[in-house]
């Protein structure tokens, strides 16, 4: 749920003033948090990831306490801690928080390198990840949402 402002002539410190001022009066639905430089290879990461987008909190951190993956410990923290972002920082209940969206991208790389025959030698590449989660108040996401349709529908009367 992106909000877009327009820009309108305005210089870059300006405008972004405006932005800031404007984002800071809109209620706050969303929380995240983000895990950088984790020693784990992106490909593992996203397998456990994938599980969790969409599903509520609680039943998130049901499979990601029962998964036998390495990754899942890692997402799991991660997870803890942008719901508990949410709780603290932005007043939202536990119980109503769902996983909107989750990625993992490309750390960088460790390379190291393998002793092979012949004098020769192979780099071993020990990838990182950076593991973003972002959760959501799902009952005041739809009385947003319910609030800009009454809105649209009293506009077109």
């Amino acid at each position: 749920m992106q909000t877009v402002i327009k820009r309108e002539g305005l210089k870059r410190s300006k405008f972004h003033a405006k932005r800031k001022e404007l984002l800071s009066t809109l209620p706050r639905i969303e929380a995240r948090a983000v895990a950088r430089f984790v020693r784990i290879s992106p490909r593992k990461a996203r397998c456990v990831i994938n599980s969790i987008r969409g599903k509520n909190v609680s039943e998130a951190f049901n499979l990601l306490e029962f998964s036998p993956k390495k990754a899942a410990k890692i997402v799991l923290n991660v997870l803890k801690s942008a719901v508990a972002n949410a709780v603290n920082n932005h007043g939202l209940s536990e119980e109503n928080l769902y996983v909107a969206a989750c990625w993992v991208n490309d750390g960088p790389r460790m390379k190291r390198v393998w002793p092979r025959g012949r004098g020769r030698a192979d780099i071993i590449q020990k990838r990182m990840s950076h593991i973003t989660i972002i959760v959501r108040d799902r009952e005041k996401e739809n009385s947003l949402k319910a609030e800009k349709s009454d809105g649209k529908s009293e506009e077109n009367k």
